[in-house]
């Protein structure tokens, strides 16, 4: 249980340290095919330098062999290499000490007169790709076929093709060929699915009813209005009632047994009828 835990432990660790830092490889020229003897500059576009990014290969000579190990010149996180041979040819990629990786990128390196020159990268949905068809010495515009898994797609005088707007279905191997020169190795291009992005509406303001916040305050203010103004009114008028209720009258009548006991204490007036 102990041995599972810990094995769990390396594996979160593991994918937490390949999403963490972010690297990309960078090649100078920016190019996934070269002649021989040209010089080129690889180097770990990273975002945390702590990470000890180094540049690694396979080839069919080596595998996951890094720069400075019987191949390039090591300069941090970067690698040169003066004069690249067809047998540097393969993939080519970054990683840190932790074994995080970036992804890779696949150089084929020719002996012949004619290249391809096409993004090292993949290209984004939507976005627009030009191949060029090189000679190697000297370079020159002349005209070129372009051919997609072996099929012709069209000749170009000027010797480059532009995709407007690629799609997946643009994927694929491409290569070229120049009369009287040759034809350049294939290579494959990547088409990466453009990012879906959710559109995020404002909400709508409804005019006819305040807020929550604000109807809460309104009953509020409205309860101390009629406090203020409606309570007052309320007392004094049961004051009011209340004291005309108890005021006396000038046209109360007299009861039999009051006459009675005012004649008994007056009898003369009784007499005269005073």
């Amino acid at each position: 249980m102990k041995e599972t835990s810990v094995q769990m432990l390396l594996v979160v660790t593991s994918l937490l340290s390949c999403t963490t830092n972010q690297v990309h490889l960078r090649v100078s020229p920016s190019s996934s095919q070269l002649f021989e003897d040209e010089s080129v500059s690889l180097s770990c576009e990273e975002d945390d330098s702590s990470a000890g990014w180094t540049v690694k290969r396979n080839t069919k000579i080596d595998t996951r062999t890094q720069c400075g190990d019987g191949w390039g010149k090591s300069a941090g996180s970067s690698c040169n290499i003066k004069y690249i041979l067809p047998l540097d040819s393969g993939v080519y990629w970054c990683e840190s000490r932790e074994g995080s990786t970036s992804s890779i990128i696949n150089i084929t390196v020719s002996g012949g007169s004619v290249i391809l020159q096409s993004p090292v990268l993949p290209v984004m949905e939507g976005h627009d790709v030009t191949l060029h068809c090189q000679t190697k010495s000297p370079p020159s515009k002349l005209p070129a076929d372009f051919y997609k898994d072996g099929s012709l797609i069209r000749t170009e005088p000027t010797g480059h093709m532009t995709i407007h707007h690629v799609t997946k279905s643009d994927e694929g191997l491409y290569k070229c060929h120049i009369s009287s020169h040759g034809e350049s190795p294939p290579s494959w291009i990547s088409v990466t699915e453009k990012p879906t992005t959710t559109t995020t509406h404002p909400p709508t303001t409804d005019f006819t009813a305040p807020p929550p916040d604000a109807t809460s305050l309104q009953l509020v203010f409205r309860l101390i209005y009629y406090l203020l103004v409606f309570c007052p009114f309320f007392t004094s008028t049961l004051l009011m009632v209340s004291l005309c209720r108890n005021r006396p009258t000038g046209n109360t009548l007299t009861s039999p047994a009051s006459l009675h006991s005012h004649d008994l204490a007056h009898p003369d007036r009784a007499k005269t009828g005073q």
